[in-house]
C-alpha cells in the first residue's frame, strides 16, 4: 500500500498533536482532537502510542504497509513492547500489557477486552464498549509497565 505525501503529512500532524497532548499529560480531546463519536483509526491509535517518550513503531512480523500488518509499539531504551496494533476477527485490536489481576478485572468489566494466552496481556477491541479515554489510559498503563526504571541514588 502506497501512502501519498498528503497522507504522510496528515499522519505527521496527527502524531505531533498526540505528542503535544502526551507532553501535557491530557487526553487528546482536551487538546482539541474530537472524533465526534467516531472510533480511533489504526493510524490514530499508532500515533497515540508514538506520543509516549521513547516509543517507536516496529514491524517484526510483516512488511510495513502490507494489509493486516502488526504494528508493535516499543520503548527505544529497552526494546520492550507495550502495544501491538492489528486486526483480529475483522476488527481493529490492540494488545496491551497489564498487571494480571487488573487484566482480569478489565476482562470482567468490558465485553471488548479478552484474555490472551499470557495472563498479563489483554486483547482490546477498538470502537466497542471500552471508552476512548479508558483505552488511552490502558495504553499509558501498559507503557508505564515496560518503560525503563529510574535508578535510585547510589545505584549504577
Amino acid at each position: 500500500m502506497h501512502i501519498t505525501s498528503q497522507q504522510a503529512e496528515e499522519q505527521a500532524v496527527l502524531h505531533l498533536a498526540y505528542a503535544v497532548c502526551a507532553a501535557a499529560r491530557t487526553a487528546p480531546k482536551a487538546c482539541g482532537i474530537d472524533h465526534q463519536g467516531e472510533t480511533m483509526t489504526r493510524q490514530e491509535l499508532i500515533g497515540f502510542c508514538l506520543s509516549f517518550p521513547g516509543a517507536y513503531e516496529d514491524y517484526p512480523y510483516d512488511s510495513i504497509g502490507k494489509p493486516g500488518t502488526v504494528a508493535v509499539m516499543r520503548h527505544s531504551a529497552n526494546k520492550k513492547s507495550f502495544a501491538a496494533v492489528y486486526e483480529r476477527n475483522g476488527r481493529l485490536c490492540v494488545t496491551l500489557k497489564y498487571d494480571p489481576l487488573a487484566a482480569d478485572f478489565l476482562r470482567q468489566t468490558y465485553r471488548d477486552v479478552e484474555a490472551q494466552k499470557m495472563p498479563a496481556w489483554n486483547f482490546v477491541y477498538v470502537g466497542g464498549d471500552v471508552p476512548e479515554e479508558e483505552l488511552q489510559r490502558m495504553i499509558g498503563n501498559s507503557y508505564d509497565l515496560i518503560k525503563p526504571k529510574q535508578k535510585g541514588r547510589g545505584q549504577t
